[in-house]
C-alpha cells in the first residue's frame, strides 16, 4: 500500500508547505501500519515515518512510500519534525483539526517552527472513497460477521441473556480471524430493543421476543457493520408489520442509493416509508453512516446530509423503528456506492427469523 501521491496531490493549490499527521487512524492510512505512537511527515521533497524502538523493525519491513525512521530515546516528535520543515524551507504546515484534540492541536502548533493551518476535511474526503485493497478487507470482515451470525443464532433461546449472545458474537468475530470488534456489539431484547443503542444487559431472552444484534469486526483495519433482529418463537401481528415496514424502508432506500446524490435523499426515501406506515416518530436516527478505518466516517445518510455520495464510499443502511415498552427493529447492510446505485457488500439474510 503506496499512499504518498494520493497525499502529496492534497499539498497542491493547498495553503501549506507541508502535512503533518499525528492522529493513529490517519497514520495507519497514510502508511498502512498500525502503532500506538509515531508522526507522518510529507512534502513535496519528503515523505517520513518516524515511531519508537518498539515498531521501528516491523515498520521498516511493512510500510511503503514513507522513509522510515526511529525517534531515539529522548528525542521529541516535534524535534524531529522541525528538523524535516527545516530541510524542506517549509513555512507552513497542516494539523489534523478534525482528529486531535484542541489540547493536542494546541501543543502542536506551539511546537512546531512553522505556521500551523487547519487540514480541514481533505483527508476526510480522500478516505471516504475506498480503493479495491480497502474493499476487500472490509468485506472480509463482513464475512467474518456474517458467519458468527449464522453460529450465534443456534445459541438464542429463552433463559440465555443478551450480554451471553453479546460475549457469542464477539468470540466468534474473534475466532473466525477478526483483529478487533468494530463497536462493543448491542444485543438488546423484547422491550429493551426500543432502545437503539441500548447495552446489553442480564436480562434473559424470553419467547416472543425481537431480539436486535448490531454487531461487527475489524480485519487488516478496517470494520465491518451489520444488525439483524429475529424473534422468538412467535410474533405479533404488530411485530410482523414493523419488521415489514423497516425492511421495505431499507430496500426504498437502498433503490435510491448512487453517487453524487446528496444523503439526505437516500435518507428521505427511506422514510418516507416508515411515516407512511405510521411509524414516523419511530425513527429518530438516519439511513446511514460512512465506515471504513473507523466505524463512523464521513459522509453520511441523514435527513441533515447534503454532501454528495462520493462513487467509492462504503454506506451503511439501516433504519428502524422503536416503540418504548414494546420493541425494536433494526435491519443494516453496507452498501458500496458506484456511479449508477450501488453494490450490497452484506449477504446475510435479512427475511424475518422465528427461531
Amino acid at each position: 500500500m503506496n499512499r504518498v501521491e494520493d497525499l502529496r496531490r492534497m499539498l497542491e493549490d493547498a495553503p501549506f508547505d507541508a502535512l503533518v499527521l499525528t492522529s493513529e487512524v490517519n497514520r495507519r492510512y497514510a502508511t498502512g501500519f498500525h502503532s500506538s505512537a509515531g508522526v507522518c511527515y510529507l512534502s513535496r521533497r519528503q515523505a517520513v515515518f518516524y515511531t519508537d524502538f518498539r515498531y521501528a523493525e516491523a515498520a521498516r519491513a511493512a510500510v511503503d512510500g514513507f522513509a522510515t525512521r526511529e525517534i531515539g530515546a529522548g528525542r521529541t516528535y516535534s524535534e524531529a519534525v522541525n528538523a524535516l520543515l527545516e530541510e524542506d524551507g517549509a513555512k507552513t504546515a497542516a494539523l489534523e483539526d478534525g482528529a486531535l484534540t484542541f489540547a493536542d492541536y494546541t501543543r502542536w502548533s506551539g511546537a512546531l517552527h512553522a505556521e500551523t493551518v487547519p487540514l480541514g476535511g481533505r483527508l476526510a474526503s480522500l478516505r471516504a472513497v475506498k480503493d479495491d485493497e480497502e474493499i476487500s478487507s472490509i468485506v472480509a470482515a463482513q464475512r467474518i460477521a456474517e458467519q458468527a451470525f449464522s453460529e450465534v443464532l443456534n445459541e438464542i433461546r429463552p433463559g440465555v441473556s443478551e450480554k451471553e449472545i453479546a460475549a457469542r458474537l464477539t468470540y466468534l468475530m474473534l475466532h473466525y480471524g477478526a483483529e478487533n470488534m468494530s463497536f462493543d456489539p448491542i444485543v438488546v431484547s423484547g422491550a429493551n430493543s426500543s432502545k437503539p443503542h441500548g447495552v446489553p444487559s442480564d436480562k434473559a431472552i424470553e419467547a416472543g421476543d425481537f431480539v436486535t444484534m448490531d454487531f461487527g469486526c475489524i480485519y487488516e483495519g478496517y470494520c465491518s457493520d451489520m444488525t439483524r433482529t429475529v424473534a422468538v418463537g412467535h410474533v405479533t401481528d404488530e411485530m410482523q408489520r414493523v419488521y415489514d415496514t423497516v425492511l421495505n424502508a431499507q430496500l426504498a432506500g437502498i433503490a435510491r442509493a448512487k453517487a453524487g446524490l446528496p444523503g439526505r435523499e437516500v435518507d428521505a426515501a427511506a422514510r418516507r416509508v416508515i411515516e407512511q406506515a405510521g411509524y414516523g416518530d419511530a425513527f429518530g436516527h438516519g439511513f446511514g453512516h460512512s465506515v471504513g478505518l473507523e466505524i463512523h466516517e464521513s459522509p453520511n445518510a441523514s435527513p441533515g446530509a447534503s454532501e454528495p455520495l462520493p462513487a467509492g464510499c462504503v454506506l451503511t443502511a439501516e433504519p428502524g423503528v422503536y416503540l418504548p415498552g414494546k420493541f425494536g427493529v433494526r435491519i443494516e447492510d453496507m452498501l458500496y456506492i458506484i456511479e449508477d446505485g450501488c453494490v450490497n457488500l452484506t449477504e446475510a439474510p435479512k427475511n424475518l427469523i422465528v427461531l
